[in-house]
């Protein structure tokens, strides 16, 4: 038993070296580089979108809000924002933001910071893009997402099936298994719950929402997604109050530790650097290829307003909520202790603050947070198993496999869980980046398109693909 016992530990120890190593090289060099040359490129080629049309994007998601959907087939554009909202706004804005500070020091911040700002340009691309080449699934609702851009824009099926596969195991299964596991750790500390129990509720719940299909989800993200982030903030907020004094020394705390070139020598500060892009991609995703197949689900009149809002969700999770728990953390001075890492560490920082309730408040903050992640990291799955079969037992197949990975990640480890997160989204990311700057002319047109009309008094622009020179091989926006 123990010579069995030893091999075990031995292959698992091989295996944790290997995904180290992946993630050293493909996700800390390669992919770092690809996602800076995309976001300055389209920052540039849009004529920096993501600020230029920054009151349209608040506009068009305010259209959306409080309206009612007559077409029970079709999914709202402010729908579409909060199933993408619920799947970056979940660990990686509490425990990701508290993962990159303890190991990459204060500086990490400003790095999240940067790349969700050059990032929006690649998030409002690949949306675009998503919307142009959309399709009607049997039931009439819209699905789309790389894969489908991939195949239709490309006219490289094979290589949307690998980004398919790739999205399928990295939030279908990886992610989900995060998002339990950091549940199952916070309501460990808080309350002293069993990891097991935890999980197993936590599948339960999340089975009668995933096996009720896409409209459940929209439904469902709709309600937790706005009421958590503004409670969420709220609570925030009175923190920064309470210490308003001490914000210009965060803010010089945050900007010289970013800046501080005398650690390059050690290393110090490439860790920084790599945790705050890392963890900042990880949290706003953009550029990775997730939020694409959200975007498509929407029903507008024109693909540009969903690549619109879809960069206000890399601000509202990077700039606002993201920066909330890194205002928490600092303020609190929690992070020096070497002991706290992750979930452990916001939730030490917030109860310094304010109490116990902070302790229990971010418990259930990650409770909600991580269950609208696991509902639309689960829909990323289904979208794409769509498009590799369309027979319902893969279907099938994959929500009982995500159910048994919730329960998989509320007891396995944490740094295994997050390893293998980066490992995936990297593969993931490096595919979509490489496909979107190929299709991106597209986008940018659409861009273009969407601009001119509204000079000439149109208030709600309308697509039409014969307009955009060269773009074959869409289903949708037909004259």
């Amino acid at each position: 038993m123990e010579t069995i016992q030893t091999m075990g530990n031995s292959i698992l120890d091989g295996l944790n070296n290997l995904i180290s190593a992946g993630n050293t090289y493909i996700g800390s060099y390669l992919l770092i580089v690809l996602l800076l040359i995309a976001g300055f490129y389209f920052s540039f080629r849009t004529g920096f979108v993501q600020f230029r049309m920054m009151k349209e994007m608040i506009r068009l998601l305010g259209d959306g809000v409080g309206k009612s959907n007559k077409n029970e087939d079709k999914i709202s554009s402010f729908q579409a924002f909060c199933i993408s909202t619920a799947s970056r706004v979940g660990t990686g804005n509490i425990a990701g933001v508290a993962l990159a500070i303890a190991v990459g020091g204060p500086g990490a911040v400003f790095w999240m910071w940067i790349i969700a700002l050059i990032g929006g340009a690649s998030s409002f691309i690949e949306s675009t893009l998503a919307q142009i080449y959309k399709v009607k699934d049997e039931n009439g609702a819209y699905r789309g997402g790389p894969a489908y851009y991939i195949e239709k824009g490309l006219n490289k099926r094979w290589l949307g099936l690998i980004f398919s596969v790739l999205i399928t195991i990295t939030f279908g299964f990886v992610f989900n298994a995060v998002q339990a596991n950091t549940i199952s750790e916070a309501f460990q500390t808080a309350f002293g719950m069993d990891k097991l129990v935890m999980g197993l509720l936590l599948a339960a719940v999340s089975a009668l929402i995933i096996f009720g299909g896409v409209h459940r989800i929209a439904k469902v993200s709709e309600v937790i997604v706005p009421i958590l982030a503004v409670a969420y903030v709220l609570v925030a907020i009175v923190v920064i109050i309470l210490n308003i004094k001490e914000i210009p020394h965060v803010f010089n705390l945050i900007i010289s530790n970013a800046f501080d070139f005398s650690s390059f020598a050690s290393g110090a500060f490439g860790v920084m650097f790599i945790q705050g892009v890392k963890r900042g991609l990880f949290s706003n995703e953009a550029g990775m290829g997730s939020a694409p197949n959200a975007a498509a689900t929407a029903e507008v009149t024109h693909p540009v307003k969903q690549g619109l809002i879809q960069t206000l969700g890399v601000f509202t999770d990077t700039i606002l909520i993201c920066s909330c728990t890194a205002f928490v953390i600092l303020l609190s001075g929690s992070y020096t202790d070497s002991s706290l890492t992750g979930i452990q560490l916001t939730q030490h920082a917030l109860t310094s603050q304010i109490g116990a309730f902070g302790n229990y408040f971010i418990a259930f903050c990650i409770l909600l947070f991580a269950f609208s992640s696991i509902i639309g990291n689960y829909y990323y799955g289904e979208s794409n198993i769509e498009f590799m079969s369309t027979k319902k037992t893969y279907l099938i197949a994959y929500r009982i496999i995500v159910v048994a990975m919730i329960i998989f990640g509320s007891l396995t480890k944490v740094a295994i869980v997050w390893d293998l997160a980066d490992l995936f989204m990297s593969f993931m990311a490096i595919v979509n980046l490489i496909a979107i700057i190929l299709l991106g002319h597209f986008a940018i047109k659409a861009l273009k398109d969407y601009t001119e009309q509204k000079k000439q008094g149109i208030k709600e622009p309308i697509f039409k693909a014969s307009n955009i020179k060269g773009l074959t091989n869409v289903d949708e926006w037909q004259d």
